[in-house]
Order: C-alpha cells, then structure tokens, then sequence
C-alpha cells in the first residue's frame, strides 16, 4: 500500500476523500461532462417535442393552396416576360400604349417592386446557399519518398505499398 493511502487510512478512505474533493470542485466549477449531457438531453427533448408536434399533420386545403402560391412567382415572372414578347409581336401599338402607361408609374413605387423581388430571389438564394452539401475533399495521396516515416515501415516490411491516388 502506498504512502497516501496510509496517511489517510485504506482505499475507502481514498475513495472517500477523492468524491469529496470532486463535489467541492464542482461547486466552484461546472462539471463540463455533466453540462454536456444536459444540453444534449435538452435538444434531445426539444427535438422530440417539435418532432411530434408534426409526426400525425396532414396538409389540410388551406396549406396546400399556400403552398401552391408560394411556387409561383418565379414561373410567372419567366412566363410573363416572355408573354411580352409574344405581345410586342402580336399587337405593336397597343404593346406601346402599356409601355407609355409604364412610364407613369411614379420611381418610387419601382424601388418597391425591385425591392420585392430582390428580397424573394435573394431569400431562396440564401436558403439554398445554406443548405447545399459541401462534398468531403479527396486526400492527397502520400508517396513513401514525401513520408520518412512510412519509408521506414516499408523497408521493415510492416506496411504494404501504399497505392497511388
């Protein structure tokens, strides 16, 4: 038996002595381990909570009507602009008649619309920017010569040829 364990009386003591000392540390000290778990059980719960506040939902009409207006903006625009076209075409003068009309609408009402747009476009850019997969990047591959180490190994026959990239 060691020295300590002498002076303080056999391993029970030790024992005794050491989760002592722990609960007096953690008094002063957050046990970091113990907080830890904590917040994982807490996500854990938070997660579970949101899980199940979805698990049995059914898009009822209304959702599906909103989500259907939310997916046309963008063909609209492109259709749109393209309608335009087919417009200019087909009647000139009265394609020149709206354009004039156009001309009426006062500058600050442009900023809005181009601000509207701007913030819709930039909004899906920035979700899909967000949530892209990043792919994992490809290791270099390692020559024996480049390696001392693995030079070494190979020479002793501990490690076979390493294949080249």
């Amino acid at each position: 038996m060691g020295l300590i364990g002498r002076i303080l009386g056999g391993p029970a003591a030790t024992t005794a002595l050491g989760t002592a000392v722990t609960h007096v540390a953690e008094v002063f000290t957050v046990n970091a381990t113990k907080k830890m778990e904590a917040e994982a059980e807490a996500y854990r719960a938070a997660l579970d909570e949101h899980g199940a506040e979805f698990r049995y939902a059914r898009a009822g009409l209304f959702d599906r009507i909103v989500n259907g207006l939310n997916r046309l903006p963008r063909p609209m625009l492109a259709l749109g602009t393209l309608g335009l076209f087919v417009y200019a075409m087909l009647d000139p003068a009265g394609f020149a008649q709206r354009m004039v009309g156009l001309n009426y609408v006062p500058e600050p009402l442009w900023w809005l619309l181009g601000a509207i747009v701007s913030f819709y476009f930039g909004a899906r850019e920035a979700y899909y920017l967000r949530h892209r997969a990043t792919p994992a990047p490809t290791p270099a591959p390692v020559e024996a010569d480049e390696n001392p180490a693995l030079a070494e190994l190979m020479a002793k026959g501990a490690v076979a040829e390493v294949p080249a990239g």
